[in-house]
């Protein structure tokens, strides 16, 4: 998997790390940088982005777990001191230079300069397993046209009947519902073990072939054609939301799910846990670090008031959790209420809230031939989105590196978008194995969980830190014509970077190995997926050394010279064509360094 990853999609290190230093030596013509058509495209695009599958299986479990209504108190607290701050800041970086993470964070932060590859390392490693969930989607959508849907039945070739409950089983351990034995033996048709590969399932393979169509179809033209489609994928989600809710009300036991989900446990708020899972699920939801909302505003045009578009953002991917918590607990009540079981008997955490807990729902409502294709539709749009979002971090990359080499090969700028989604589809193959699913928790785990907090805690501090709150006001200003508020300085300087670096402490004490269910991994896999984190961290020391490196005079002058920023702070309005390296001196660079 990593060699594969390596030798595919980033050159080699001293390469990459050469070229992203050439760029500010060699000033060349580039075309001038494409903008979204309307400051609504790129807010659509963004809350697409940030509101994704874990809202709706992530964010209820954790309430559930955390104490109910109490856990809304850590949760927009955190909203409020880490999630609107650094969105903000990510938007100012983009929408400022004009150019993706890369280059962006490298002129931010020479000596950081690796957090920037590291993001699109790390996104794309993110978007090849990412698009399994899509082809699951699409797997539960197809079959769910039939008059019976297929996993309210124990009567199936892939059932095991000795061990089969046409319902929830509750407390009886040894039963499994037909709607897990659906996902384990009819959609995965897993194997007992990571060691055993299996076969390629050919079903979800041509399942996967249509998600990353459907991708590239929505991505080709850049923003072009994804300000277009972010109109649909990012809306119709709503209509599906408010219409399961209003639905699942009326049900019976409906009311005792919501109350069990929204009762608040007031001891839970002295529990630190309760207040770093409110932390972490903001700062995944939102999507700090992963490069694609920095990607996304370089697009804006550069007086675009940054403020106000962070705000609408995580406020919009707040009320959808909230929302879809009320939708997924209305349907656990009612379905503890026809199986009589306790709610936590039914209550689950990740896919199998989706995949298997809500479909078993679905099939117990009153026209399921309704709800099921446009439940299982509705995720195939949140997903999507996202899709977009971690996919554009690698095509922009390329771009701002790589552009007039890449399309004297290539052509065409959509012919870029294609290889980068036959790659990553590429990729994708050994997840859709009968072991693939173990494959599947592995990266999920070592890559959105273990590096993402890591390369985060660098981003801010190159930002906040050396890059400093003054230069990030001034950026500010200059964009939208007042300076940020005491809230946001406070919270850069202070509130966000200690955030964050709490979280990663607490991540590092509570570490567990991974698992999926009861099974637990051999050691050389869990060393896998230590290199899998390595893919992306690694970046950071060899920028570090390569920036040290290439630079002149003592360790002392050196340093020096790899913290003072490259971006132009003099002009009152830089625009992309300005501001991408490729058009820059390294003595114009020198001169319009401020330092810190």
């Amino acid at each position: 998997m990593e060699q594969g990853f390596n030798s595919k999609t980033v050159p080699g290190s001293a390469t990459v790390l050469s070229d992203l230093h050439a760029t500010t030596e060699k000033p060349q013509q580039t075309a001038k940088r494409p903008t979204w058509s309307g400051r609504l495209e790129f807010i659509l695009a963004s809350v697409g982005y940030a509101v994704g599958l874990g809202n709706v299986w992530r964010f209820p479990y954790l309430c559930y777990k955390s104490g109910g209504g109490a856990f809304m108190i850590p949760y927009l607290t955190m909203v409020l001191v880490c999630g609107i701050p650094l969105l903000t800041m990510e938007f100012a970086i983009g929408q400022y230079t004009g150019i993706g993470p890369v280059h962006a964070l490298a002129k931010v932060c020479p000596l950081l300069k690796g957090v920037g590859l590291a993001t699109v390392v790390m996104s794309v490693l993110f978007s090849t397993y990412y698009n399994v969930l899509m082809s699951w989607a699409l797997f539960y959508f197809f079959n769910s046209f039939d008059s019976t849907l297929s996993w309210t039945s124990c009567n199936n070739t892939w059932n095991m009947v000795e061990n089969c409950s046409s319902g929830i089983p509750g407390n009886v351990s040894h039963l499994q519902s037909a709607s897990q034995q659906f996902f384990e033996n009819k959609l995965l048709d897993k194997t007992s073990r990571i060691q055993e590969a299996g076969g390629i399932r050919l079903e979800l393979l041509g399942y996967l072939f249509i998600a990353w169509l459907i991708v590239y179809l929505c991505i080709f033209k850049g923003i072009r054609s994804t300000g277009k489609v972010v109109y649909f994928t990012a809306i119709f989600p709503y209509f599906i939301l408010f219409a399961l809710l209003i639905n699942n009300v009326q049900l019976p036991g409906a009311r005792d799910g919501i109350l069990y989900f929204v009762t608040p446990v007031w001891s839970k708020l002295f529990e630190v846990t309760v207040w770093v899972n409110a932390a972490a699920q903001v700062f995944n939801s939102i999507g700090i670090a992963f490069g694609s909302q920095i990607s996304m505003a370089s697009y804006n045009k550069f007086n675009n008031d940054i403020v106000r578009d962070s705000l609408i953002v995580a406020i919009t991917n707040s009320l959808t959790s909230i929302l879809a918590g009320f939708v997924i607990f209305s349907a656990i009540g009612y379905m503890a209420h026809i199986h009589n079981l306790p709610m936590d008997k039914i209550t689950t955490d990740g896919p199998g809230l989706v995949f298997v807990v809500y479909p078993e729902v679905l099939a117990t409502m009153p026209f399921h031939q309704v709800w099921a294709p446009l439940f299982f539709f509705m995720l195939l749009c949140l997903g999507l989105d996202s899709q977009f979002g971690t996919v554009e971090v690698g095509v922009t990359f390329i771009k701002d590196a790589f552009g007039a080499k890449i399309l004297r090969f290539l052509k065409r700028e959509e012919l870029l978008a294609l290889t980068i989604c036959i790659i990553c589809f590429l990729l994708g193959i050994p997840y859709i194995t009968q072991g693939g699913i173990y494959i599947f928790q592995l990266m999920d785990h070592y890559t959105a969980v273990v590096s993402l907090v890591f390369l985060a805690l660098f981003e801010v501090v190159s930002v906040c830190w050396i890059f400093g709150v003054r230069n990030l006001s001034n950026m500010v200003k200059k964009m939208r014509g007042s300076t940020p508020n005491f809230y946001f300085r406070f919270c850069w300087l202070i509130l966000s970077p200690l955030l964050v670096l709490v979280i990663l402490i607490s991540s590092i004490i509570q570490y567990t190995p991974v698992r999926y269910g009861s099974y637990m991994y051999p050691k050389w896999a869990e060393f896998v997926g230590w290199l899998i984190s390595m893919a992306s961290m690694i970046w950071l020391p060899l920028g570090a050394v390569h920036e040290l490196y290439i630079n002149k005079g003592s360790f002392l002058q050196r340093l020096r010279a790899a913290t003072r920023t490259t971006v132009d702070m003099a002009s009152a309005a830089p625009d992309a064509e300005k501001l991408n390296m490729d058009n820059l001196t390294s003595e114009s660079l020198l001169a319009a360094g401020v330092k810190i």
